[in-house]
């Protein structure tokens, strides 16, 4: 079925009335209420030492978890593909993030650390505060695995298996596979 250009047009731009509704009219009321005060105020209240703390403490937490996430979710995932056992991964991935990253974490780690969990007597007796101090914000944030999953698992998908079946061939042992050949490969997921 062929449209007319007319109905195209008409198509095209209902479409981008419906993407300003959904995106650009949020961000700009979420940029004229900030700025509404005035920039100078907006400035005053990210530099105080309230603003400051929370940023430092952000950045802190993703310099840890990142490189974690690297060094457990990238070798799992290739292990996975490479033994074929893709169907008994633990399912999740494939669902859609309907709570937030860090309350995903949180769920899987409360039961654990938690005052009356599996761990709960460091917190109770040796007064080491874990879940709502900063060990339990980076634990929180390391168990978030469907957001690493929506990273790392299309990106292998996406090589392919080749290569590496290549690189077997010719006599590489399993380790050289990954740091020669997929790791090199999945750098830009």
């Amino acid at each position: 079925m062929t449209l007319s250009p007319v109905v195209r047009h008409l198509l095209r731009y209902l479409a981008l009335a419906y993407i300003a509704i959904l995106v650009i009219v949020p961000v700009a009321l979420i940029l004229w209420r900030t700025f509404a005060p005035g920039v100078g105020a907006f400035f005053e209240s990210i530099t105080t030492p309230a603003a400051v703390s929370a940023l430092q403490l952000s950045l802190l937490v993703v310099a840890i978890v990142v490189p974690l996430n690297v060094l457990f979710g990238v070798p799992t995932h290739w292990y996975w593909r490479a033994t074929g056992s893709e169907a008994r991964a633990p399912a999740g991935g494939d669902r859609p993030p309907i709570r937030g990253v860090t309350r995903r974490g949180r769920c899987r780690v409360d039961p654990a650390v938690g005052v009356g969990g599996l761990f709960g007597f460091v917190e109770n007796n040796l007064g080491l505060k874990i879940i709502f101090g900063f060990p339990g914000i980076v634990l929180a944030s390391i168990s978030s695995r469907p957001v690493r999953d929506r990273e790392v698992e299309p990106v292998l998908h996406e090589i392919g298996t080749d290569q590496e079946e290549a690189a077997a061939t010719l006599g590489s042992k399993w380790w050289q596979r990954f740091w020669r050949v997929t790791l090199p490969s999945i750098r830009w997921g």
